[in-house]
Protein backbone atom coordinates (compact mmCIF):
# COMPACT_ATOMS: atom_id res chain seq x y z
CA UNK A 1 0.00 0.00 0.00
CA UNK A 2 1.31 3.54 -1.01
CA UNK A 3 2.11 5.66 2.04
CA UNK A 4 -0.32 8.69 2.66
CA UNK A 5 1.60 11.68 1.75
CA UNK A 6 -0.05 15.42 1.71
CA UNK A 7 -0.95 15.78 -1.96
CA UNK A 8 -2.63 11.88 -1.84
CA UNK A 9 -4.71 13.14 0.92
CA UNK A 10 -5.65 16.71 -0.78
CA UNK A 11 -6.98 14.65 -3.58
CA UNK A 12 -9.60 13.45 -1.82
CA UNK A 13 -12.12 16.18 -2.46
CA UNK A 14 -15.01 15.36 -4.80
CA UNK A 15 -17.75 16.95 -5.87
CA UNK A 16 -21.25 15.85 -4.25
CA UNK A 17 -24.10 18.21 -5.71
CA UNK A 18 -24.92 21.05 -7.85
CA UNK A 19 -27.64 23.32 -7.62
CA UNK A 20 -28.54 27.14 -8.63
CA UNK A 21 -29.53 29.62 -6.46
CA UNK A 22 -33.21 30.69 -6.62
CA UNK A 23 -34.85 34.18 -5.98
CA UNK A 24 -36.59 32.07 -3.00
CA UNK A 25 -33.86 30.83 -1.92
CA UNK A 26 -32.53 34.52 -0.60
CA UNK A 27 -33.73 36.33 2.13
CA UNK A 28 -34.67 40.36 1.98
CA UNK A 29 -30.68 41.03 1.39
CA UNK A 30 -31.05 40.00 -1.41
CA UNK A 31 -28.21 36.76 -1.03
CA UNK A 32 -29.32 33.63 0.02
CA UNK A 33 -30.38 32.87 3.68
CA UNK A 34 -28.86 30.43 6.31
CA UNK A 35 -31.61 27.27 6.31
CA UNK A 36 -30.95 26.77 2.34
CA UNK A 37 -27.31 26.59 2.99
CA UNK A 38 -28.26 23.70 5.67
CA UNK A 39 -30.75 22.15 2.58
CA UNK A 40 -27.88 22.50 0.18
CA UNK A 41 -25.03 20.66 2.25
CA UNK A 42 -27.91 18.20 3.94
CA UNK A 43 -28.62 17.27 0.03
CA UNK A 44 -24.78 17.03 -0.53
CA UNK A 45 -23.94 14.36 2.75
CA UNK A 46 -26.37 11.81 1.52
CA UNK A 47 -23.99 11.68 -1.23
CA UNK A 48 -20.49 11.13 0.82
CA UNK A 49 -21.49 7.32 1.44
CA UNK A 50 -21.64 6.50 -2.61
CA UNK A 51 -18.46 8.62 -3.24
CA UNK A 52 -16.69 5.99 -0.72
CA UNK A 53 -18.45 2.81 -2.89
CA UNK A 54 -21.46 2.04 0.16
CA UNK A 55 -24.61 2.01 -0.83
CA UNK A 56 -27.76 3.17 1.22
CA UNK A 57 -29.13 -0.07 0.01
CA UNK A 58 -26.48 -2.06 1.93
CA UNK A 59 -26.84 -0.22 5.03
CA UNK A 60 -30.31 -0.25 5.31
CA UNK A 61 -30.44 -4.45 4.58
CA UNK A 62 -27.85 -4.62 7.38
CA UNK A 63 -30.70 -2.14 9.42
CA UNK A 64 -28.15 0.27 9.97
CA UNK A 65 -27.83 4.00 8.73
CA UNK A 66 -26.11 7.20 10.27
CA UNK A 67 -27.06 9.53 12.39
CA UNK A 68 -26.06 13.48 12.30
CA UNK A 69 -24.18 14.17 16.15
CA UNK A 70 -22.52 17.48 15.31
CA UNK A 71 -22.01 20.17 12.38
CA UNK A 72 -20.75 23.43 12.38
CA UNK A 73 -21.11 25.93 9.07
CA UNK A 74 -18.92 28.71 8.64
CA UNK A 75 -19.90 31.63 5.78
CA UNK A 76 -17.14 32.94 4.03
CA UNK A 77 -18.86 35.09 0.76
CA UNK A 78 -22.26 35.81 -0.41
CA UNK A 79 -24.03 33.94 -3.09
CA UNK A 80 -27.04 35.34 -5.22
CA UNK A 81 -30.12 34.47 -6.80
CA UNK A 82 -28.79 33.18 -10.27
CA UNK A 83 -25.46 32.06 -9.08
CA UNK A 84 -24.50 28.22 -9.71
CA UNK A 85 -23.80 26.61 -6.45
CA UNK A 86 -21.30 23.47 -6.48
CA UNK A 87 -20.60 21.32 -3.30
CA UNK A 88 -17.39 19.64 -2.75
CA UNK A 89 -16.90 17.31 0.08
CA UNK A 90 -14.18 14.80 1.59
CA UNK A 91 -13.99 12.49 4.57
CA UNK A 92 -11.63 13.72 7.18
CA UNK A 93 -11.48 10.87 10.50
CA UNK A 94 -13.03 7.82 10.81
CA UNK A 95 -13.72 6.21 14.27
CA UNK A 96 -14.87 3.12 15.51
CA UNK A 97 -18.75 4.37 15.81
CA UNK A 98 -18.66 7.61 14.01
CA UNK A 99 -16.81 9.51 11.26
CA UNK A 100 -16.23 13.62 10.04
CA UNK A 101 -16.30 15.07 6.53
CA UNK A 102 -15.92 18.43 5.41
CA UNK A 103 -18.30 20.23 2.93
CA UNK A 104 -17.47 23.42 0.93
CA UNK A 105 -20.26 25.23 -1.24
CA UNK A 106 -18.77 27.38 -3.63
CA UNK A 107 -20.06 29.59 -6.75
CA UNK A 108 -19.50 27.52 -9.58
CA UNK A 109 -18.74 30.20 -11.96
CA UNK A 110 -15.82 32.08 -10.21
CA UNK A 111 -14.81 29.48 -7.73
CA UNK A 112 -15.23 31.84 -4.84
CA UNK A 113 -15.44 29.71 -1.55
CA UNK A 114 -19.17 30.72 -0.18
CA UNK A 115 -19.21 28.51 3.13
CA UNK A 116 -17.98 25.36 4.72
CA UNK A 117 -19.66 22.61 6.69
CA UNK A 118 -17.94 20.08 9.15
CA UNK A 119 -20.16 16.68 10.54
CA UNK A 120 -20.10 14.33 12.97
CA UNK A 121 -22.16 11.56 11.52
CA UNK A 122 -22.39 8.27 13.88
CA UNK A 123 -23.57 4.80 12.91
CA UNK A 124 -26.88 4.11 14.04
CA UNK A 125 -28.63 0.58 14.34
CA UNK A 126 -32.13 1.91 12.97
CA UNK A 127 -34.03 -1.04 14.79
CA UNK A 128 -32.58 -0.44 18.25
CA UNK A 129 -32.16 3.45 17.66
CA UNK A 130 -28.81 3.61 19.43
CA UNK A 131 -25.27 3.60 17.90
CA UNK A 132 -23.56 0.73 16.93
CA UNK A 133 -19.87 0.37 15.76
CA UNK A 134 -19.23 0.92 11.91
CA UNK A 135 -18.72 -2.91 10.05
CA UNK A 136 -15.31 -3.44 9.14
CA UNK A 137 -15.46 -3.11 5.35
CA UNK A 138 -17.42 0.00 5.85
CA UNK A 139 -15.26 1.96 8.18
CA UNK A 140 -12.30 0.40 5.46
CA UNK A 141 -14.41 1.76 2.45
CA UNK A 142 -14.13 5.69 4.74
CA UNK A 143 -10.96 5.19 5.40
CA UNK A 144 -9.50 4.45 2.00
CA UNK A 145 -10.74 8.12 1.45
CA UNK A 146 -9.59 10.00 3.95
CA UNK A 147 -8.42 13.44 3.14
CA UNK A 148 -6.39 16.18 4.73
CA UNK A 149 -9.17 18.29 6.99
CA UNK A 150 -7.73 21.85 5.61
CA UNK A 151 -10.07 23.25 2.84
CA UNK A 152 -9.61 21.48 -0.84
CA UNK A 153 -9.17 24.91 -2.44
CA UNK A 154 -6.44 26.15 0.77
CA UNK A 155 -4.77 22.75 -0.14
CA UNK A 156 -4.15 23.12 -3.51
CA UNK A 157 -3.01 26.38 -2.76
CA UNK A 158 -0.22 25.31 -0.71
CA UNK A 159 1.41 22.90 -3.36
Amino acid sequence: MRAWSPERRMSKWFETYRTIVMPAHCDHYGHMNVRHYAAFFDDAGWHMFARAGVSLGDLNSRGLGSVVAALTMDFHHEIKAGQLAMIRGAFTRVGTKSFEYALELYEADSMTHCASQKTVEVCFDTAKRKSVPLPDDIRGKLTSMLADSRSSIAARKTR
